[in-house]
């Protein structure tokens, strides 16, 4: 058995989970999300929880047994508190703003650089316009969007300037040294 596969997810107050075929659609207060599991892994819902079983010990139904249990587990997280991601930018006169369901930033370019925030995830932007914080219910599409973001000024490896995750702690080179 899959360590993290064979753990049941409890299913929280308020949160809906249904079976279609080889389908699972969980729905609650922040909204609804649905996953396709592959043939050879088999979910089922009882006593308020779900659990993830496999059908053989084939290589590939080990390998999906953990995954189809995180997926589905993040999926009712999601559904049930939501997931929050926050970005920093840094530079001289490197800043975001928010218009519509664009992200326009100022990177150090000759041009303002747009981004298009996908349906699902929630932009906001603080005062000093160098904090973004995105939420949403799916986490890997929050993921996803937080890295294309990152990928729009990669921070530098002498000063650092650039996009970053909040926390994350980058390891600076030191710069030429003058002759003595």
């Amino acid at each position: 058995m899959s360590i993290v596969g064979k753990n049941p997810i409890e299913i929280p107050d308020g949160v809906d989970t249904k079976l279609d075929g080889d389908m699972i659609r969980v729905k609650g207060p922040r909204g609804d999300l649905s996953h396709a599991f592959p043939k050879g892994v088999m979910v089922v819902i009882a006593d308020g929880k779900i659990l993830v079983e496999r059908s053989s010990d084939a290589k590939k139904d080990k390998e999906l047994h953990g995954l189809t249990r995180s997926l589905i587990f993040n999926m009712v997280n999601g559904i049930s508190q939501g997931y929050k991601r926050i970005i920093e930018i840094k530079g001289i006169g490197y800043k975001a703003q928010v218009k519509g369901s664009k992200l326009i930033f100022a990177l150090g370019h000759s041009h303002p650089v747009e981004y298009e925030v996908p349906k699902g995830v929630n932009v906001a932007v603080d005062d000093k316009q160098v904090t973004i914080t995105l939420s949403g219910i799916d986490k890997q599409l929050l993921g996803q969007v937080a890295a294309n973001i990152k990928k729009l000024r990669v921070p530098d490896a002498y000063k650092g300037k650039g996009i970053r995750y909040a926390g994350e702690r980058l390891k600076l080179k030191a710069g030429k040294t003058g002759k003595k």
